[in-house]
């Protein structure tokens, strides 16, 4: 028997498990990217339009630090402006949570050692991981490409683009490989990788953000050589063409799959190569209560979407001072940008609009937050339960955390905005109104967690999905429903459709009202649910 007997068994079996998972992800970023692409070439129909863009990118360090260098100025280039570094940090996440999904959170379960004591070599798990990971992030390229090339932009380039994206994917299934033999959890080697991401995507914006501006050009600086993404946008696509950086990243991919095999080959199964760190001799009096035990466990997830949520206000504050020259240069732009936001001053309709993508990201705060209750349904909830906690008590302990943690982000986001745009523009008097405007998300984003909160106690075993489904539908609807002209039966889905536009429009109490009780009402109903029902393992 070799390492790698069983390793196509096993990949069928992952393929089984993530039949809707994978999918979801391809499909999603597939039309993320032919919406986009179809979107530019209505916005940026002639020359002239194309060029204002591409000087905007150029001049603009807020947008080369978020968007990255434009390669040219056409309806390609802009297209690779406004998708690539989404892309391929979505197509970054979608390979760690697969690949640590099938090699670390099967020790976790117990499946790993289940199945290891069949006929199963040793690296054949991690080897079905990868290559699961890796076709999709095959066939992702090719739907990338599929997808942009039907939107009317060239094919040629479109192709390196799906090659760039993909390639960035597979690297970072590699950096979850490695993560997973060192962490200690699943969560902890999903967190890493995700660290590593967010590395690399700081070193790129460095390298784009400082570098200077010279005769109209501008060339990223030596941190964007230190990152993988800063290397797939050195392909430079619709312009250059370059495939020599992709081949760096093939090189490194090599690297850290053999030094996964390698650090599998010291470890034991359900182990990490890093020591676990012990914790202090005497708990805390706070862990006496569920409300305690709840903050511990969401709090460092807390810290991370704030430390996140404040550099992005403060990035959409500083690009707001630049928004009526940039959505002076496009009227479609502007157009779209008031659809999003309301009408009135443009930039209160720039900040409507961004305010409405804030919330909605955000919101991903309060899903993760929430199902941090499945995840202890199926792990040591039997326990707390067991002693003199009931369950209307537990769940409403990490709902509190969720929903004042939710609020708390809101207010960052909302203050580093305000302060960012009055020291960029100096307006201090606009800091109220901005934080205002971002405050008024947390209505739609309870309503969203109320219908978690139902979900988990209605369909536990479902939960995760149909959540994370629900807040992608949202985000779609928000962002490409004005844009598509969608039926407003469906704009009326997304509780985000119903926020005032805040500071674009005035606020109007009605619909915060009722985006609160139904908040209310959902989560009542998941409360009395789980109360009758038996856990679900």
């Amino acid at each position: 028997m070799s390492t790698f007997t069983g390793t196509l068994r096993l990949a069928r079996l992952a393929l089984r498990r993530d039949r809707v998972r994978l999918p979801l992800w391809l499909l999603g970023l597939t039309a993320v990217a032919g919406v986009s692409a179809s979107s530019v070439a209505g916005l940026y129909k002639s020359e002239s339009e194309q060029a204002a863009y591409a000087r905007t990118n150029i001049t603009s360090a807020v947008s080369r630090v978020f968007n990255g260098i434009i390669p040219e100025a056409s309806v390609g280039g802009i297209v690779v402006a406004e998708t690539f570094s989404i892309l391929a940090v979505l197509a970054a996440l979608m390979s760690v949570f697969a690949v640590v999904r099938h090699t670390r959170q099967n020790e976790e379960t117990g499946r790993a050692e289940m199945i290891g004591s069949a006929v199963v070599g040793r690296h054949a798990g991690l080897t079905a991981a990868l290559l699961v990971t890796l076709g999709a992030d095959v066939l992702l390229a090719v739907l990338l490409a599929a997808g942009t090339a039907a939107a009317g932009v060239p094919l040629a380039g479109s192709l390196v683009l799906g090659a760039a994206v993909g390639s960035t994917g597979a690297v970072f299934a590699g950096v979850a490989a490695v993560t997973a033999q060192i962490a200690e959890s699943a969560r902890a080697a999903g967190g890493t990788a995700a660290a590593v991401l967010g590395l690399a995507f700081l070193l790129r914006a460095a390298g784009d953000g400082l570098a200077p501006v010279e005769n109209g050009t501008v060339t990223s600086l030596w941190p964007s050589w230190l990152s993988p993404i800063g290397w797939a946008q050195r392909v430079r696509p619709f312009a250059a063409d370059d495939l020599w950086p992709l081949a760096m990243q093939a090189v490194l991919l090599a690297v850290l799959v053999r030094t996964a095999f390698a650090l599998t080959d010291h470890r034991d199964v359900g182990t990490g190569m890093l020591p676990v760190r012990r914790g202090p001799a005497t708990a805390a009096r706070a862990l006496l209560s569920p409300l305690g035990l709840a903050w511990r466990l969401q709090r460092g997830v807390l810290y991370g979407w704030a430390a996140g949520m404040l550099v992005m206000g403060l990035a959409l504050g500083a690009v707001g001072a630049e928004a009526e020259e940039v959505l002076g240069s496009s009227a479609e732009l502007a157009d779209v940008v008031g659809r999003l936001g309301g009408s009135g001053d443009l930039v209160d309709a720039f900040f409507a609009a961004m305010m409405g993508l804030t919330g909605v990201i955000i919101a991903g705060y309060t899903v993760q937050a929430l199902l941090r209750m499945r995840a202890e349904e199926t792990g040591p909830l039997e326990s707390v339960l067991a002693g003199a906690v009931s369950r209307h008590r537990w769940m409403l302990a990490h709902i509190t955390c969720a929903v004042l943690g939710t609020a708390a982000v809101l207010l960052v986001t909302g203050l580093a905005n305000g302060l960012a745009y009055a020291a960029a523009a100096g307006s201090p008097d606009r800091v109220g109104a901005l934080t205002g405007a971002a405050l008024v998300q947390l209505p739609a984003t309870l309503s969203l967690a109320g219908f978690v909160v139902a979900m988990i106690g209605l369909l536990p075993h479902r939960s995760a999905a149909i959540s994370w489904a629900a807040l992608g539908l949202c985000l779609l609807i928000g962002q490409l429903g004005p844009i598509l002209e969608l039926p407003q039966w469906v704009t009326n889905l997304s509780p985000f459709s119903h926020t005032p536009a805040l500071p674009a429009a005035d606020p109007a109490l009605l619909p915060i009202a009722a985006l609160t009780a139904a908040a209310v009402v959902l989560a009542a109903a998941g409360l009395t649910t789980f109360r009758r029902r038996d856990l679900a393992f």
